[in-house]
């Protein structure tokens, strides 16, 4: 067979990416996408999709005209998405193109997978797929978003919204949240955490975590917390609990409370909890069978209190998830 054959056959088997770009796109947001979708991954000794930009023009202005992408398909590419992703732009009052309206919704009738990161929200309104859908959207944009598209239950105070086929993020870095979330869907934690790793950036920050953290001035001594979340990094598997890190950290469990609310968006316990289960993701794709021993491992306690955790957070029991993820799988 033929090399180009045969690589042909290759991209064919991949899940494809398709990203529109449109008139006055973000190029954050496309960078985001292009280093998450797009990229070799030499390190995981295979590809993880079929990444292709489309635009309904053959020379199409990013934002406010700083530069012109050229050479992408047209956008015909759309169709064949099994994940598209649809166009942002700072601009939200300007109507999109109704061919790229209808590019989004042919794909929604065919069941393909939406996303739309930060104003890409408003794309997917004005097709009309989210009526009735849970979205979120940049918190500068959601009081002009309730008002124009009041079908859809906006939750205008987290990073990202996952309705299991159309997924949002509310702005330009939670493109990379949403990113990383969609690739630990597809291919598991372990395969996330090596594109987090090359990213240089947090392998995972849930979803629910607030969109606006505040980040004062840090006062002396440094209220970093680095050296506690790296500390109990390394002893997920004991009965650690938000004491311990405060009495680690040498604060009361009022003031770490506070300080994981102003610099993670979030609180001890829950991150605590979101380690431990990704933990147990990993131990389950490495080839540990024994749900009783990823629990203990993981500091979740009992299979039950496992099986309870991934529910919730992955959709799938252990069992499954193995099957999904497991050494020598990939994505279904």
């Amino acid at each position: 067979m033929a090399q180009d054959s045969s690589q042909e056959m290759r991209t064919a088997a991949l899940h494809r990416v398709v990203v529109i770009v449109d008139e006055n796109s973000n190029p954050f947001e496309l960078g985001c996408a292009t280093e998450v979708f797009g990229l070799p991954r030499p390190e995981l000794g295979r590809e993880l999709y079929d990444f292709r930009l489309c635009s309904p023009e053959p020379l199409t202005p990013m934002r406010d005209g700083f530069f012109m992408l050229t050479g992408v398909a047209g956008l015909e590419a759309a169709d064949s998405a099994d994940t598209l992703i649809v166009p942002n732009r700072p601009d939200t009052d300007v109507p999109r193109r109704p061919a790229v309206l209808d590019a989004v919704r042919r794909a929604h009738e065919r069941g393909a997978r939406l996303v739309g990161f930060c104003s890409g929200a408003f794309t997917l309104a004005e097709a009309g797929v989210l009526d009735g859908r849970r979205a979120t959207a940049h918190w500068q944009k959601a009081h002009g978003f309730r008002a124009r598209f009041p079908a859809v239950r906006l939750e205008e105070d987290v990073l990202f919204v996952d309705d299991g086929d159309i997924l949002t993020a509310a702005g330009s870095a939670a493109a990379l949240d949403l990113g990383l979330h969609i690739v630990r869907r597809d291919h598991g934690a372990e395969v996330a955490n090596a594109v987090s790793r090359r990213l240089v950036f947090a392998a995972h920050r849930d979803g629910g975590q607030r969109q606006f953290i505040e980040r004062p001035v840090p006062k002396l001594p440094d209220e970093s917390l680095a050296p506690i979340l790296a500390w109990a990094q390394e002893r997920l598997d004991s009965s650690l609990t938000v004491a311990d890190l405060a009495a680690r950290a040498c604060v009361s469990p009022a003031t770490l409370h506070r300080r994981f609310r102003a610099q993670l968006g979030t609180t001890p316990l829950a991150w605590l909890t979101g380690e431990r289960l990704a933990l147990a993701c990993r131990l389950i794709e490495r080839g540990e069978s024994r749900f009783e021993v990823v629990a203990r491992r993981s500091g979740l306690g009992t299979a039950a209190n496992l099986r309870a955790l991934m529910r919730r957070e992955t959709g799938l029991a252990p069992s499954a998830y193995r099957r999904r993820f497991g050494t020598g799988t990939g994505m279904d």
